[in-house]
């Protein structure tokens, strides 16, 4: 296994936890989907804009941009699930382009995180895991909020299971991904 692999899969499953659980999402009316909740935003509309905007903010520094605050300027930037989900999907793609393009080297890049009044200086490795651990932090706290409505959560716990292919065959077939290019360790390269 190279150095970058765990961080490709990690990207590949953070994209698809965010596509399953807004795909479930899909079926709430607007009303359950703005209701407020208990969590550390008040509905799911505030919890996933907010795990969007964080992408859009790390992501960016990843990609050498100076977005910075600005990200921040909007904290509920997508009002129903269906843009919600298009614009989540497409910081994914940008994430996974960032992991698909690095080399051992790339992971101890520095970036530079625009703060407003400083910029902090990251090594991408660490900020990619940030980065993981604030997602699945607030996808969390999203499935606990969805258990209260008409839709049942999907499940997000899972890795990758090789004796599950079968199980998510139909959803990389949507996300045009295969269990062969996630793995590579060449993919990107």
């Amino acid at each position: 296994m190279n150095d970058v692999l765990p961080y490709r899969t990690m990207a590949y499953n953070n994209a698809w936890a965010n596509h399953r659980l807004l795909t479930a999402c899909l079926g709430l009316s607007p009303d359950e989907f703005t209701a407020k909740r208990t969590g550390f935003f008040p509905s799911l509309r505030a919890t996933l804009n907010h795990i969007l905007i964080i992408d859009h903010f790390y992501v960016d520094a990843m990609e050498g941009g100076t977005l910075g605050p600005a990200a921040f300027a909007d904290q509920e930037p997508c009002a129903t699930v269906v843009v919600l989900k298009e614009a989540q999907a497409a910081v994914d793609r940008r994430l996974l382009k960032v992991v698909e393009t690095l080399d051992g080297g790339g992971l101890q890049r520095i970036v530079s995180v625009h703060r407003g009044t400083s910029i902090q200086r990251e090594r991408m490795d660490r900020l990619l895991l940030h980065l993981f651990q604030h997602d699945v932090h607030h996808r969390g706290q999203a499935h606990s909020m969805l258990s209260g409505t008409s839709v049942s959560p999907p499940q997000l716990d899972e890795f990758f299971a090789v004796g599950e292919a079968p199980l998510r065959a139909a959803e990389f077939v949507v996300l045009g991904w295969t269990e062969e290019g996630i793995w590579s360790s060449d993919a990107g390269a």
